[in-house]
C-alpha cells in the first residue's frame, strides 16, 4: 500500500476547520480544479457517522466514479473515509485537527493501492502518489482559504 502525509496550519479552531472538512459543498468547491461533481450525496446533505457519497471526476483524461463512506466521527479531532466501491484497490482518508497555539494543524493521512497488482504498484510509485499528494494539498489549500476567511 502506497501512502502520504500532508499538515496544514490553519489560523481557526479546530471545531470550524472539522466542520468545513464535513461540508460537501466546500468539498465539491474544493475539486472543482477537477471537475468533481456529487452524483449522490449524504442524506440530509452532510455528512455524518456512515454517510456514503458518489463522486464523479475525470482524471488523466478518463472518468471516474468513487463511492466512499465516513466514519469514526470523533467531533471535532477528526474522521476517516474509505472507498466502498470505485477506481482503487483500496482507499482511505483519515483526516486529523490538532490543537495549535496559532490554530489548527490539519492532518490528512492518505492510504491507497491501485487495481493489477505489480503493475498498480509502480503506477502508485511513479505517479499516483504525487498526483492524489497535489490533489489533497488543492483541497487543503481551498478548505484553509475559505476558513481562515470566515472567521
Amino acid at each position: 500500500m502506497a501512502s502520504f502525509t500532508i499538515e496544514r496550519m490553519i489560523r481557526a479552531e479546530p471545531d470550524a476547520v472539522f466542520e468545513a472538512a464535513l461540508d460537501p459543498a466546500l468539498h465539491v468547491e474544493s475539486m472543482e480544479r477537477y471537475n468533481e461533481t456529487m452524483v449522490e450525496g449524504p442524506a440530509g446533505g452532510v455528512f455524518a457517522e456512515g454517510s456514503t457519497v458518489t463522486w464523479q471526476a475525470r482524471h488523466f483524461g478518463i472518468r471516474f466514479r468513487l463511492t466512499s463512506v465516513v466514519f469514526d466521527i470523533e467531533r471535532p479531532a477528526g474522521f476517516s473515509d474509505r472507498q466502498v466501491a470505485g477506481p482503487f484497490a483500496a482507499f482511505r482518508h483519515d483526516h486529523a485537527f490538532l490543537p495549535h497555539p496559532e490554530g489548527t494543524i490539519m492532518r490528512d493521512t492518505v492510504t491507497f493501492r491501485s487495481p493489477f497488482g505489480p503493475i498498480g504498484t509502480l503506477v502508485d510509485r511513479i505517479l499516483m502518489r504525487e498526483y492524489l499528494r497535489r490533489l489533497i494539498d488543492d483541497r487543503g489549500a481551498v478548505l484553509a482559504a475559505s476558513v481562515e476567511q470566515s472567521r
